[in-house]
This record gives structure tokens, C-alpha cells and sequence, in this order.
């Protein structure tokens, strides 16, 4: 094999593709409402495709206690393969916006395109690691 055309062609084939994840892919709106006997909840996330987010957590309970409450943040996002990193700088701060998504980090879940089979996975987001405590572990769902 001394034909190095012949060489490069043998290695480009065993090479293994990896997919990677665009901006446009991840970018849209996540949400998640759990809907109890005695309360609502509703997270809903916007990965805008130039990489900035807003998000919103509404929550209301029986009889008002806790009172009904909105949370919001926003800042920036990057996607590293299917990681998604949030950043929020001095100015994402306001008397509205009071969630520090900084150090939050997600992961972006879909159906591998390789994957065949007739089971049904749901594009979301699962943030896996942040500050904010009681926003690690959610999963959002896709809606648009």
C-alpha cells in the first residue's frame, strides 16, 4: 500500500462521524407544567437562535401559600455538542429578572438520527447541574 490517495480514502471511511448539534436545532421554546391538586407550576425556557434566553417560572398555590409568584431570567447560551451552558452578565439583572442562570448547565435530548426503531423520544432540555436548586433534574419539553 504505497499509494497514499488510496491511504487517506481507507482512513476518512473507518473515521467515526459524530453528529454535531446546531444553534438552530436546540433554539425554540421548553416547557413544563406540573399540574397538582393543590398547586401549578410552570417552567417555560427560549433558546432564541442568537444565542440569548428568557425564562419564566410560574407558580401558584391552593389557598396562597406560598403566594402565586413569577420568576424570571435570562442571559446567554452556548452548545457545546449536546451541552447547553448558560451565562448571565451584570445587565441580564434587573428588579424582574433575578435568576442567575450562571454555572447552569443542561443537556439537550432528541432522537439520534441514526436510531431506527419506533420508539418515541420527545426533543427537551434536562438540566443536569446549577445554583439554582430547584431547577436541577427538571425536563422541559419541546412545544415549538
Amino acid at each position: 500500500m504505497k499509494n497514499p490517495l488510496l491511504i487517506a480514502l481507507l482512513l476518512t471511511l473507518n473515521y467515526p462521524v459524530v453528529a454535531q448539534t446546531t444553534t438552530e436545532e436546540i433554539s425554540g421554546v421548553y416547557e413544563v407544567t406540573y399540574d397538582a391538586t393543590n398547586a401549578l407550576i410552570i417552567d417555560k425556557l427560549t433558546l432564541n437562535a442568537d444565542g440569548t434566553f428568557d425564562f419564566h417560572q410560574y407558580d401558584k398555590h391552593d389557598n396562597g401559600i406560598p403566594p402565586e409568584r413569577n420568576l424570571y431570567g435570562r442571559g446567554t447560551w452556548r452548545a457545546d455538542k449536546k451541552l447547553i451552558y448558560f451565562f448571565a452578565d451584570k445587565t441580564d439583572f434587573d428588579e424582574k429578572h433575578t435568576l442567575d442562570f450562571n454555572s447552569t448547565k443542561a443537556r439537550f435530548i432528541t432522537k439520534p438520527p441514526r436510531d431506527n426503531s419506533d420508539r418515541e423520544i420527545k426533543t427537551s432540555i434536562q438540566f443536569y447541574d446549577s445554583e439554582i436548586f430547584w431547577i436541577t433534574g427538571r425536563t422541559l419539553l419541546k412545544i415549538e
